[in-house]
């Protein structure tokens, strides 16, 4: 087959942002050495400059430096900065490169580019969940002020790609006219992998994972874990991740007296993250708005029972493997933990079922799918 040339554009890519970043460079990593692929990502870096780096021969990761505050919150003059600084290398690339199409992940920033140049090349959006309005309370104004240009956008690209049903769904709301394919998100299976099921102790160990932002509710999280202290459940809390919020749960978990039942640990290291979700009995979700979970589907390998608020996502991950609570507080999500922690026998059916399901969702999986994507828009043209 003749080898396609790819533009990638991210305004998110480790160590900046969640998980759009992190799926992107695990997509990247199934492509590596791929002899019928040539792939250039345009992406950003938290410090000023600009840098080249080769992942692997055929895939080269351009990176436009800013001037980050905090890795996993994006202030409106960081955006406007992204924008304005990749603006000369995107023009650069495509005066230099021969491109058979563009992949953006995110309608917007990322996809303001392309529809720039819609013209000259066809492309491929992947919905990530922020990019597509819904009940996000910190970014009503933008979407407010942003709708035309995101359907204009959309409108225009090939492809709309979103990465679970409960997101296209969402998409359907804003935009009922255009056609979405779902691609959900992956896992790897052999980096996350459960441990010995006789490892679990006297104490229950919790966890949750990803940016803390609102739409996280990781206080309705905390509250939760304060009722089951009350009830006399002995139990640990880790929240983990960055965010605009960090330093207030830190207040709200030491206000409450609640600092040696429950850690605010921050970001932790990719490498350190198998380990962590090996030593934990549970991952519990209180989010608003997902795509799908990178973090929910890294606890299902690890053999995690899962208990979660309804949101998009959760019907393709969470079966017979966790608890979806239905009624948005910290009471029911409370209940649920301590009913699952005493019936030893639904939580050892529920582990199982959680690396079952999990198996489902593989990164070689996801790459074919857009591969088969790729040669499809290619082939149509702009």
């Amino acid at each position: 087959m003749a080898v396609l040339r790819i533009l990638m554009l991210n305004y998110e890519f480790p160590p900046i942002g969640g998980g759009a970043g992190k799926a992107h460079l695990c997509l990247l990593k199934e492509y590596a050495g791929h002899n019928e692929l040539i792939i250039d990502v345009l992406t950003s870096a938290p410090k000023p400059g600009f840098t080249t780096e080769k992942l692997a021969e055929n895939i080269t990761i351009y990176k436009v430096g800013l001037h980050k505050k905090n890795l996993h919150f994006w202030r409106k003059i960081e955006v406007i900065e992204w924008l304005v600084k990749v603006n000369i290398h995107y023009r650069r690339l495509l005066r230099l490169n021969s491109y058979d199409l563009i992949h953006a992940f995110f309608g917007f920033p990322t996809g303001w580019f392309c529809y720039r140049t819609r013209k000259r090349l066809p492309y491929i959006i992947s919905l990530r969940g922020s990019d597509v309005p819904g009940r996000h309370a910190r970014l009503r104004l933008e979407y407010k002020l942003l709708g035309p240009l995101f359907k204009a956008i959309w409108k225009k690209a090939e492809l709309l790609v979103a990465c679970s049903e409960g997101l296209r769904k969402r998409a359907f709301k804003f935009l009922p006219s255009v056609f979405i394919k779902v691609i959900p998100n992956g896992v790897e299976l052999d980096r996350f992998y459960p441990g010995r099921a006789d490892e679990r102790k006297d104490v229950l160990k919790l966890l949750t994972v990803g940016r803390l932002s609102v739409t996280k509710r990781v206080e309705m999280l905390i509250e939760a874990v304060e009722r089951l202290c009350h009830d006399g459940q002995s139990v640990r809390f880790a929240i983990v991740g960055g965010g605009g919020l960090e330093k207030l749960f830190r207040k709200m978990v030491s206000k409450k007296n609640l600092a040696h039942i429950i850690e605010v640990t921050g970001r932790i290291a990719p490498e350190k993250m198998p380990d962590l979700y090996r030593r934990s009995d549970i991952f519990i979700s209180a989010s608003m708005q997902e795509g799908m979970s990178n973090a929910m589907l890294e606890a299902m390998a690890s053999g995690l029972p899962i208990v979660t608020t309804r949101c998009e996502g959760v019907e393709e991950l969470v079966v017979d493997n966790g608890i979806v609570v239905e009624q948005e507080n910290a009471a029911s999500i409370a209940n649920s933990i301590a009913n699952l922690a005493r019936d030893s026998e639904s939580y050892e059916r529920m582990r199982v079922a959680a690396r079952k399901r999990a198996e489902n969702f593989s990164w070689p999986s996801v790459a074919k799918q857009y591969l088969a994507s790729y040669r499809r828009v290619a082939k149509s043209g702009p």
